[in-house]
């Protein structure tokens, strides 16, 4: 076996097409692909990280077992291999949360081929994942979220996809970024669900219902500040919405990406001498933490999140006793 340095992904071609798998294993990445888009349904962003996850593991398997990698490779698998492969992503340089997501959609890859061709291997199972420290959401208080809001419609706080020829909030594309960051911290959406909305998704009650992650529905409140804010963006967009189309587009009438937001928020914390974990996804912790905080029973911001586990929610209890906690060690600092 040669000694893998660098690995690089591939394309999951078949031998013939210059790939490193035959064609019979290409075929069947392929129908895991599709088992993942049309059955797991899940996110085009875990959809991409799985499929680069096994890129990478096919090009290692191609180095490291000196050829095309074949169906039965995959069965004859040892535990010393698969820890290669781990070894070989941390020489590349990449975090522990990176090998434990690398090893998650190996193992998911594993699952399928059991469970839809038959092939199986034990090994696998055997193959500790990194410990990674455990993480609570770092939501903002209500006071910097307040701000975060005010700010969004400023000129001087623009996405950048637009030249700041306004001094004043009447500015479409300041009322646009003021629109989505009041969905997020006003009904807790995702960033992906909030930027893959469509003109009609919000009704004219007081409820709308949002398609979340695996296709998950769940309804969500729309408090007047957000309806509010949404209708002052269409009224003024420049753009014919017409019923069916994005809501949210940038100047050249195209659906508004992710990392347009990313860099909103960026801006917007930099300004306000906010951390770094001042994120657009920030502001679905701080929906809940403050939805906590105010009373909100966990079940019922559970639905509201769209978890499908309660163990997600229940992080949002570390956050508010650590908040009494800093407000307690600052109100009796002799204790």
């Amino acid at each position: 076996m040669t000694k893998n340095k660098n690995i690089t992904p591939v394309s999951l071609l078949s031998e013939d097409q210059g790939g490193s798998a035959t064609s019979e294993l290409a075929t069947l990445l392929a129908s895991w692909h599709r088992y993942l888009t049309s059955e797991k349904r899940v996110s085009p962003h875990t959809l991409s990280n799985y499929s680069r996850d096994v890129g990478y593991f096919v090009a290692f398997l191609h180095s490291h077992l000196g050829g095309t990698v074949r169906i039965a490779d995959l069965a004859s698998l040892g535990i010393r291999d698969f820890r290669s492969f781990l070894a070989a992503r941390r020489r590349d340089g990449v975090s522990n949360a990176t090998v434990a997501r690398t090893l998650s959609s190996v193992r998911n890859l594993f699952r399928y081929l059991d469970r839809a061709e038959g092939i199986r291997n034990d090994a696998i199972a055997a193959i500790e994942a990194p410990k990674l420290p455990h993480k609570v959401p770092r939501p903002l208080s209500e006071k910097d979220a307040q701000k975060v809001l005010e700010i969004a419609g400023k000129p001087d706080a623009h996405s950048g996809d637009a030249a700041k020829t306004a001094d004043s909030i009447t500015d479409w594309t300041g009322l646009r970024d003021a629109a989505i960051l009041t969905l997020l911290y006003g009904c807790g959406l995702r960033i992906s669900e909030a930027l893959g909305m469509n003109v009609g998704d919000i009704p004219e009650g007081d409820t709308m219902r949002i398609i979340g992650k695996r296709r998950k529905e769940r309804l969500v409140p729309i408090l007047p500040i957000v309806r509010q804010a949404v209708d002052a963006y269409v009224k003024a967009c420049p753009y014919v919405l017409e019923h069916g189309q994005p809501l949210f587009i940038g100047v050249r009438g195209n659906r508004m990406n992710a990392r347009t937001v990313q860099l909103l928020m960026e801006r917007i914390r930099g300004k306000l001498g906010l951390p770094d974990s001042a994120t657009p996804h920030a502001l679905r912790h701080s929906f809940a933490t403050h939805l906590l905080g105010r009373g909100g029973d966990l079940r019922t911001i559970q639905e509201l999140l769209g978890h499908a586990d309660l163990a997600s929610t229940q992080v949002y209890t570390e956050v508010d006793a650590a908040r009494i906690q800093d407000i307690y060690s600052k109100a009796f600092r002799r204790a």
